[in-house]
């Protein structure tokens, strides 16, 4: 026989039911917070990994002066580093696009990367490609480095928005 105090025999409620109703919600509770906390960490995620491509835009253009220099003489070479400028630079538009639909405080920053990149840049692969192309091992090895100190900078604040955003 079960012993009901008077007040569950007046109410009709026991504790029997309370306990059969908050486990649930308490379980639901810790299921939407993992889920939540899940999802919240894949966009972080998806972020980073698209600021990282954005990056890498940058990157390989800045490097293309490199490229450029130490270019073969063959026409099919020149036809090859024209068309991966573009696609680079293609690259790089996309991502301006997407971060100023996805990430507009991220798109300020990272123009000013692109912008300052195609003017450093620019000028050094204008340069390089007036140099003779390389014939010899011995020439693979420029010797001197272009300077990147703006477009350093100018990363290095993209960087700092990027990493506020995420």
């Amino acid at each position: 026989m079960e012993i009901v105090s008077a007040a569950e025999a007046a109410s009709g409620w026991s504790w029997a039911q309370t306990t059969a109703l908050t486990v649930p919600v308490i379980a639901l509770l810790g299921v939407y917070i993992t889920y939540t906390l899940n999802q919240r960490a894949v966009r972080r995620e998806r972020r980073s990994k698209t600021f990282a491509e954005a990056l890498t835009a940058v990157e390989e253009y800045l490097e293309m002066p490199y490229r450029i220099r130490r270019r073969p003489d063959l026409p099919e070479a020149r036809r090859e580093l024209t068309d991966e400028v573009s696609s680079i630079l293609a690259r790089m538009a996309f991502h301006q696009a997407w971060l100023q639909i996805e990430a507009s405080s991220v798109a300020g920053p990272y123009a000013t990367l692109v912008a300052t990149a195609r003017a450093e840049a620019g000028v050094q692969m204008s340069v390089a490609w007036l140099q003779a192309p390389i014939t010899s091992d011995s020439g693979m090895n420029l010797g001197t480095a272009y300077s990147r100190e703006r477009s350093n900078a100018a990363k290095t604040a993209c960087i700092t928005a990027m990493c506020r955003h995420l």
